[in-house]
């Protein structure tokens, strides 16, 4: 048997910069994404500003002091300059996300909107949006308003055409099987994963919890994917990223956020390879024609195949069925049987084997098997 000669690789291009994989880049966002490669990064996380536009402090009734962002990495002059920074980071995220790359931003009702807007003005193709529903979220102390309690995240592709990566089955089983839904109740940061500073303060005011991220990652990427975050903050989506083998890369001009950061990704290790592995799509399997298991002489022209309701069909030898006069492939028969307007044959039909019956879904995972 001959082997193929392994080709040559093109050198990298010296005028190309390296991908800075798992590093926090210090600075400004806008600046370090466009310092990064073109077409660099398989998906980004967004958790920009939210322009909370607080005019006063927030006190309990009890007249303590809410600790709220009221950071001046929070503050702009108007909506003007607030738009204009979001155009400009979405333009520089977009251009470093590959063809069939995509963006998750998450906002509060202060920005998100906005941002919507401006996701769609430059070119990026909304596929979903997310309502983080806050399973304790923070009272509204005032008593002039509705409890926030949630938090919007957009899921958008690179541009209408790319072929985004959505892990179906995955999210699915994290479901206990039931198709993951676009409202997630998941708790807000708390107890031991919210980092404290040197006096026992929170390290940062918006930290998100690992379980929001472990979401968006593990649906949306796949291990050894690159993960940028622009705001990284004290760095959920680096130590998330990290845990589920992907690489990151993470931009954050303070200081004492990227210490932060560093300290808690010093802690966190990859799983196993294993534990890794996650439920296929089974759109993304080899497609098996029915016909195949005639030729290859699993199921015989002639035999016949019961459905649930012990009705019979026979198999002819261009691999389709006919059944009380109706012909057609296995899933035009089953769906005539059942008065429907559709049917998944491979669960519908089976045959008998020594007296057993065998769904014929068995021998397409057998033709599968022989394919990979």
């Amino acid at each position: 048997m001959k082997t193929k000669t392994p080709q040559a690789q093109p050198a990298p291009d010296p005028m190309t910069p390296a991908l800075p994989l798992n590093q926090i880049l210090a600075g400004d966002c806008i600046d370090a994404m466009n310092a990064l490669p073109a077409a660099s990064v398989d998906l980004v996380f967004a958790d920009p500003p939210y322009n909370l536009q607080l005019k006063s402090e927030l006190h309990r009734p009890d007249n303590s002091r809410v600790d709220a962002v009221d950071d001046a990495w929070d503050r702009f002059a108007s909506f003007d300059s607030y738009d204009a920074f979001t155009e400009a980071w979405l333009k520089a995220a977009r251009r470093v996300l590959k063809p069939h790359g995509a963006i998750w931003v998450i906002g509060s009702y202060h920005n998100i909107f906005r941002v919507g807007a401006a996701l769609q003005n430059a070119g990026y193709w909304i596929l979903n949006d997310v309502v983080w529903r806050k399973s304790n979220p923070m009272p509204n102390f005032r008593g002039k308003r509705l409890t926030n309690a949630h938090e919007t995240l957009i899921w958008a592709s690179r541009e209408e055409a790319s072929k985004y990566t959505f892990n179906y089955e995955a999210l699915k089983q994290l479901n206990e099987g039931v198709q993951m839904r676009s409202d997630w109740v998941l708790p807000i940061c708390t107890g031991h994963e919210r980092l404290k500073d040197e006096a026992g303060e929170k390290a940062h005011p918006t930290q998100k919890p690992e379980s929001l991220l472990h979401r968006v990652i593990l649906g949306t990427t796949n291990p050894g994917d690159v993960v940028l975050d622009p705001f990284f903050g004290t760095g959920t989506t680096g130590a998330v990223a990290k845990m589920l083998g992907r690489d990151f890369i993470g931009i954050e001009r303070e200081e004492a956020y990227r210490a932060a950061a560093e300290k808690r990704l010093a802690k966190v290790r990859k799983y196993d390879r294993e534990a890794l592995t996650v439920t296929g799509s089974k759109r993304a399997e080899p497609r098996v024609a029915f016909g195949v298991l005639v030729e290859r002489g699993l199921l015989r022209p002639g035999e016949m195949l019961l459905n649930p309701r012990g009705q019979m069909a026979k198999v002819r030898a261009d691999g389709t069925l006919i059944a009380d006069q109706v012909k057609g492939s296995i899933h035009q028969v089953g769906a005539a049987l059942e008065g429907a307007p559709s049917c998944n044959g491979w669960t519908y039909w089976s045959f008998k084997r020594d007296g057993k019956t065998v769904p014929i879904d068995i021998l397409r995972q057998q033709i599968r098997a022989e394919m990979t």
